[in-house]
């Protein structure tokens, strides 16, 4: 069998919800999900329960942002108390607010730390401890650099798994959503890792938008991670099971997925969510189908309203073709 994080979905800020991660995962019943990145701040300090997580999301991974070895090992502890299934900690996201903070990308630079970070947490849980990195940061961005980085962290930190996103970032001047398209993508880095370092676990994530793509790159790696084009298109997700994990299992229908949420919206809505904070994420799931664009519409009109359910899917779907499964 293989391991989950064959195949991931991007932690991604403001979109990868828990409410998103039931939908996912009634797509693929074996990839690895992630939360979004939590700070140690937001979850020592903040007065909402930033760990809440749907029992049916497992396999899931907490994504952790900070720099302060003792505040991580805590957050850890509580994520396996919690029952998360890994930690992973965010040395990616090249955000003004997440510099200011002192984590994500900018982290990339002070590799010691990264090592001290790591160890710490591995210390005081038993789940994984992994690493979500760059190729490189502004004008570093050698392959030295990157091996310097993979082989401090493994080798003082005892990280043995990195899911390298194969675009440098640049800390100044570009914006997170430019991060994420100007720097050129550079798979073959990430190849070229695994290859220096065989004994641990290397996935990559970037640009990946289809899983022939990804059965490609699986082929050099241990890993591939989807991010904007799971979300945008989930029903790429539908066949994860079977082409990436090999299993013999019928494909879920767009329409069954959808009338699959059902009750989890109702059982959400009967505990104060509203419709619209779960239906956003499913507003992809008749991508580039006939009637596709009448169904975004109408929930887009109509989920916010107040005391809307699962009438406002159910009208919607009306406007998808009925030899649409």
């Amino acid at each position: 069998m293989y391991h989950s994080s064959r195949f991931s979905i991007a932690p991604m800020l403001d979109w990868t919800d828990r409410h998103c991660r039931v939908f996912h995962r009634l797509l693929s019943r074996e990839m690895l999900l992630y939360t979004e990145m939590v700070t140690t701040g937001a979850i020592i300090h903040g007065k909402g329960d930033y760990l809440q997580y749907n029992e049916q999301e497992h396999p899931l991974s907490l994504q952790l942002g900070g720099s302060n070895p003792v505040d991580l090992a805590h957050c850890a502890k509580l994520a396996q108390e919690r029952g998360y299934d890994e930690v992973n900690l965010n040395v990616g996201c090249p955000s003004d607010r997440v510099q200011n903070g002192k984590f994500g990308a900018c982290l990339m630079g002070e590799a010691e730390l990264v090592a001290q970070c790591i160890a710490a947490m591995k210390e005081v849980v038993d789940i994984p401890v992994t690493v979500k990195t760059r190729i490189g940061i502004d004008d570093q961005d050698s392959y030295q650099f990157l091996t310097d980085f993979i082989s401090t962290v493994s080798e003082k930190g005892g990280c043995k798994d990195f899911t390298i996103h194969a675009r440098k970032a640049w800390l100044s001047g570009l914006s997170p959503k430019q991060n994420r398209e100007i720097p050129p993508l550079d798979y073959p880095r990430a190849y070229q890792i695994k290859q220096d370092f065989p004994h641990l676990t290397i996935g990559v994530n970037g640009g990946v938008k289809t899983l022939e793509e990804t059965l490609e790159h699986l082929k050099h790696l241990d890993g591939v991670m989807v991010g904007r084009e799971a979300y945008q298109n989930p029903y790429i997700l539908a066949l994860v099971d079977q082409k990436i994990f090999g299993l013999d299992k019928p494909m879920i229908g767009r329409k069954e997925a959808v009338e699959a949420m059902f009750p989890y919206i109702e059982q959400q809505i009967a505990n104060g969510s509203y419709l619209n904070h779960i239906s956003r994420h499913m507003l992809g799931i008749f991508h580039n189908m006939p009637g596709a664009r009448g169904w975004r519409r109408y929930i887009s009109e109509n989920a916010h309203k107040p005391g809307s359910g699962i009438e406002v899917l159910q009208q919607a779907m009306s406007f998808i073709p009925d030899d649409i499964d």
